[in-house]
């Protein structure tokens, strides 16, 4: 998308108005990408499907999402920002409702996908067209208060879908997307008219969203399918592999000699942009895995509610809302190399101490890492994102937000897909392994010496083991994210040194 003219027409409170309604739509979209976290357990057990099964409820949503959004410029400059803006609200509240009535998984996964796809537009274009009512010497201010629905978003998500689970039911995590996004479609219809952005008869890449989407989607399938199939003892998650691997390598030459490319892979040439966007896909995979798992091995393992599962992983917000404005400032006058792997060796030292967790752990000592992880997100967020911009041309600008966000995105759902299989794997591994050093017979005999029954004490006796099972499985999974942070800390020093107070569109 080319940068955005100010439109005038809009003034005091109307304009006011249309500012709360695209910061409100992007709040909705971002809510949504974490309100079903802590839901998960909700949503297994009434559809009767296992933890590993129920995180494709978020992986679908990320995937469809993610495919979405580097075809947004194409889409805006066709048909008009405006209008793909008011469709995409539309769209996602039907699908919305359509989630909140499944029956299924699988009616309620596809929904998801449907949920994405018409989700994925809207965060960018309401960037887009706030850059577009508001003058030039007040745009800062609309995207700080933008930048704040987007950090806000995943705060209460997991505070709002553990509350509603408890207290209702999870089909109205998705029903409460109602009012909002009507509301947004029709205020944006009234209020916006003037910001309609000029349309033109644009090419389309088919082949290359054909392929794009193929790969994806291969790709996630074998992460989601492939510890259910044992892997690739299965020939249809060998045929995945093939199709993800091949698709991948056909798409990039597909990309590579395209006029225009619905992913621009040329600006891969730029080494700063390159690092920094490798960085930023390892962090948030890792941060995305554990954020997926913290509140899933809360509920199945210590007996939290969903609502304190929520509150719980909603710490985390208290330093990002803080350290946000004082990281971006830092980020002018600082090497912005530094800040990130400053920032990701911190998530890499929470994360290690999870490693240590047990099935005893209070309130706070749960908590104290998510405080922690809260202060360091800003620093390996902004740095990297205003790194990955800085490094390329001007007109290259949207494309590498568009690819940067597509990543991102992806990264995010891959990490959850990995952290969960390997979760549940693990569980199985440290439990032959405990029953193997247990006797069993013993401690048996201990209990029913206590006025246990004997079927009671083998219950107890299993119940115990499966909770350490679980237990050692997450602190694997902790320290197998710890070490991915890490590395990310470590990859950031490849990239060329920053020019400080650099902003977008200064390509090495």
């Amino acid at each position: 998308m080319n940068q955005p003219m100010q439109m005038t027409d809009l003034k005091g409170g109307r304009l006011i108005l249309a500012a709360l309604v695209l910061a409100l739509a992007n709040f909705m979209v971002v809510l949504d990408m974490t309100i079903a976290n802590v839901s998960v357990p909700h949503i297994t057990g009434s559809l009767a499907v296992s933890a590993s099964q129920g995180t494709w409820v978020i992986t679908s949503y990320a995937v469809a999402e993610a495919i979405c959004v580097p075809l947004t410029g194409w889409l805006a400059g066709r048909f008009g920002s405006v209008r793909v803006f008011v469709i995409s609200l539309f769209g996602f509240t039907l699908f919305s409702i359509l989630c909140g009535l499944s029956t299924s998984l699988e009616m309620l996964v596809f929904c998801r996908i449907g949920q994405g796809l018409f989700g994925g537009p809207i965060m960018p274009l309401s960037q887009t067209l706030l850059m577009r009512i508001f003058p030039p010497e007040k745009q800062s201010q609309a995207m700080g208060m933008w930048a704040m629905t987007t950090v806000v978003g995943p705060i209460l998500g997991p505070i709002l879908g553990g509350t509603i689970s408890d207290n209702m039911s999870w089909h109205w995590i998705f029903f409460i997307n109602i009012p909002v996004g009507i509301g947004c479609a029709i205020a944006a219809m009234r209020l916006l008219k003037t910001a309609e952005t000029p349309t033109q008869k644009l090419k389309i890449d088919r082949g290359g969203l054909l392929l794009l989407v193929l790969w994806i989607g291969a790709l996630q399938l074998m992460l989601d399918l492939g510890h259910e199939r044992d892997w690739f003892n299965s020939p249809f998650i060998v045929v995945l592999a093939l199709t993800a691997f091949v698709g991948l390598i056909v798409f990039t030459i597909w990309e590579l000699t395209e006029r225009h490319p619905v992913v621009n892979i040329l600006l891969f040439k730029y080494r700063s942009f390159t690092i920094s966007v490798l960085a930023l896909a390892f962090g948030f995979g890792a941060f995305f895995g554990s954020i997926v798992l913290i509140p899933q091995w809360l509920q199945i393992n210590l007996g939290y509610t969903a609502t304190w599962a929520g509150y719980l992983t909603a710490t985390m917000g208290v330093g990002s809302l803080t350290m946000s404005p004082i990281v971006a400032k830092l980020a002018t006058k600082y090497d912005q190399r530094a800040l990130a792997s400053f920032g990701l060796s911190i998530l890499g030292g929470v994360t290690l101490m999870r490693a240590f967790w047990t099935t005893d752990a209070d309130f706070m000592a749960l908590a104290l890492p998510q405080i922690l992880q809260g202060f360091a997100v800003p620093f390996f967020f902004i740095p990297l994102s205003n790194m990955a911009l800085a490094s390329v041309l001007p007109q290259d600008m949207a494309s590498a937000a568009g690819l940067m966000n597509f990543l991102r995105t992806m990264a995010g759902a891959i990490g959850a897909s990995i952290a969960v299989t390997i979760w549940d794997d693990h569980t199985k591994v440290a439990r032959s392994e405990m029953m193997s050093s247990l006797h069993v017979t013993e401690v048996q005999n201990t209990l029913v010496n206590t006025g246990m029954s004997s079927e009671a004490a083998l219950g107890y006796i299993s119940s115990l083991v499966d909770k350490e099972a679980l237990t050692l499985s997450a602190n694997h999974v902790f320290l197998v994210l710890a070490g991915i942070f890490i590395f990310a800390a470590m990859i950031i020093w490849l990239c060329p040194r920053p020019k400080a107070g650099v902003g977008g569109g200064h390509a090495h």
